[in-house]
């Protein structure tokens, strides 16, 4: 960003508001603005609404030690540009709170009920302060993100005190679904409330499977944290592996050229393997056998490259802090590129058999829709955004890796329900398989790894990789001995898990494995 820029920006508010804004600066691609407690939901909302931001990440840091304070980080993505406005501010730990984002920017919801939770940070005026990430039983005064919480601290669990929403009236009844499921799946509980077979109402509850990773990477070092970011989703460990190195590599040096493409091949052999599984589940949830199992032939022999290319079928164990740990030979290029043609092949012809049956398409069509408004309030990201007319792409967006290098099209499509959602994953399957064909084909000569030793104290850096799901962050302020003082995950699911509450409504009960599908949405991945 430049000097000009940020000041455009800052001329664009009330003088009430620019009067708070206590220092300014510009680093790289992203404006920094320390904003007085008492208007930094004023000027959020601001810089959201006029410049059409979005948010990336809403955070809070225990910096109580060093100044104490507790502080509040929030990153937008400036539209239609490479740029980043960091926010900060800071609040007294005895008394923390501040008012709360979400009546103007409403995707800043579960950010805040999760800061709440895990920090003990509380947003005044927040429409529904319930908690989020931790279990029902959980004492709320405990805070496990806090520095003087020990990680092995066993609380005295409590009955629980959670209370659903209800729909009250003649004839509406409630189904309660999970969290223990009938299938291999992880916990997640669903509450419909329906009057005959329309749902009416759902509310999604998550947190069965809270882990505490973010307090687990800062007993870490870095070298070691690579390793824990794979296994935050299983189906998207290379994802989150690239947005940590990344993120640590935004603090010391970046990747060698040779590396970055190959990152950006492997990224996109995950996706390839990750959207074959969603649109054969699709397939099956519709009951049509025959093209579900031609699919997951397909990802089968998908995970059967990346084990031949890497070793591993979900690609872990490949990246690291400065590059990657592993080349592709030019040996295996041969065979790589030709199991991709066969794959863009066998692609048409499920496409052919999927849309040449009406079943299918009576099945998919309007059913699960999100409106672009909707998707633009609940600030969607991946294919469940782009199937609803929201035209973003980190990829393209924001380049990292190689990226920048490669010619792609972000498919988008503006009907939102369950069939565009499936024709944007198909789309985006060829268009992977022609990253990768472009990545591998101009291979550049050079070294695959560049070590980063230290990672000097007190700096701050961001990682935003498109995984198959859509966009996700990795952001770490360093601290003492090569650790992180703190390090926010936000998974791509974190902000779509919402928009299933919508895009249920009006729709039949049966139909909801069928949407769910069509999102396919990770539990551990927002349950971290």
């Amino acid at each position: 960003m430049t000097e000009s820029r940020m000041q455009d920006i800052l001329r664009s508010m009330p003088e009430e508001l620019s009067d708070k804004i206590k220092s300014r600066r510009v680093k790289g691609n992203e404006m920094w603005l320390e904003v007085e407690l008492d208007a930094f939901a004023q000027v959020a909302a601001h810089i959201h609404n006029l410049w059409g931001a979005s948010i990336v990440t809403f955070h809070g840091v225990d910096n109580r030690i060093a100044s104490n304070d507790l502080k509040l980080v929030l990153v937008l993505a400036l539209k239609g540009e490479e740029d980043f406005a960091v926010l900060l501010t800071s609040m007294d730990p005895e008394h923390p709170s501040f008012r709360s984002l979400t009546p103007d920017i409403p995707c800043a919801d579960w950010y805040e009920r999760e800061m709440h939770d895990l920090l003990g940070m509380v947003p005044v005026g927040h429409p529904d302060p319930r908690p989020l990430v931790l279990y029902d039983d959980w004492p709320i005064e405990e805070h496990p993100l806090l520095k003087d919480f020990p990680a092995e601290k066993k609380v005295q669990r409590l009955p629980s005190s959670y209370t659903y929403h209800r729909v009250e009236g003649e004839g509406v009844f409630e189904i309660p679904v999970g969290p223990v499921h009938a299938g291999v799946i992880e916990p997640g509980h669903f509450r419909f409330s329906v009057a005959g077979e329309p749902i009416l109402n759902l509310e999604i509850r998550l947190g069965y499977a809270h882990k505490g990773t973010e307090k687990l990477f800062e007993r870490l070092t870095y070298e070691k944290g690579v390793f824990l970011a794979e296994r935050i989703s299983g189906d998207n460990s290379f994802s989150h592996s690239l947005a940590f190195c990344q993120a640590v590599e935004g603090m010391t040096h970046s990747a060698p050229e040779r590396a970055e493409h190959l990152r950006t091949a492997f990224a996109e052999l995950e996706r390839i393997h990750c959207l074959l599984g969603d649109v054969g589940g699709i397939a099956l949830d519709v009951a049509f056998n025959v093209a579900a199992q031609h699919a997951y032939i397909m990802r089968e022999r998908a995970l059967d490259l990346n084990d031949y290319l890497a070793g591993s079928r979900l690609l872990r164990g490949i990246n690291c802090l400065g590059g990657v740990r592993m080349d592709i030979p030019a040996e295996k290029l041969q065979r790589t590129l030709s199991e991709l043609i066969r794959l863009k092949l066998d692609l048409k012809e499920f496409a052919s058999l999927v849309f040449g049956t009406q079943s299918v398409l009576d099945r998919t069509e309007a059913t699960g829709a999100v409106s672009l408004v909707t998707a633009k309030d609940l600030n969607l990201v991946g294919p469940v955004a782009r199937a609803s007319g929201l035209d973003r792409d980190v990829r393209r967006d924001h380049p990292y890796a190689a990226y920048r290098h490669m010619s792609f099209r972000v498919p988008v499509r503006y009907e939102g329900d369950v069939q565009a959602r499936l024709l944007v994953k198909l789309d985006e399957l060829n268009e992977s398989i022609s990253i990768v064909e472009q990545a591998l084909g101009g291979l550049p000569s050079g070294a695959i790894l560049d070590r980063v030793v230290d990672v000097e104290e007190g700096k701050t850096s961001m990682g935003l990789v498109e995984s198959p799901r859509g966009e996700l962050v990795h952001w770490t302020i360093s601290g003492e001995s090569n650790r992180p003082l703190r390090h926010k995950v936000r998974d791509a699911s974190f902000h779509n898990w919402r928009a299933m509450e919508t895009a249920v409504l009006g729709n039949i009960v049966p139909d909801f494995p069928l949407i769910n599908k069509s999102f396919n949405l990770s539990y551990s991945g927002s349950d971290l």
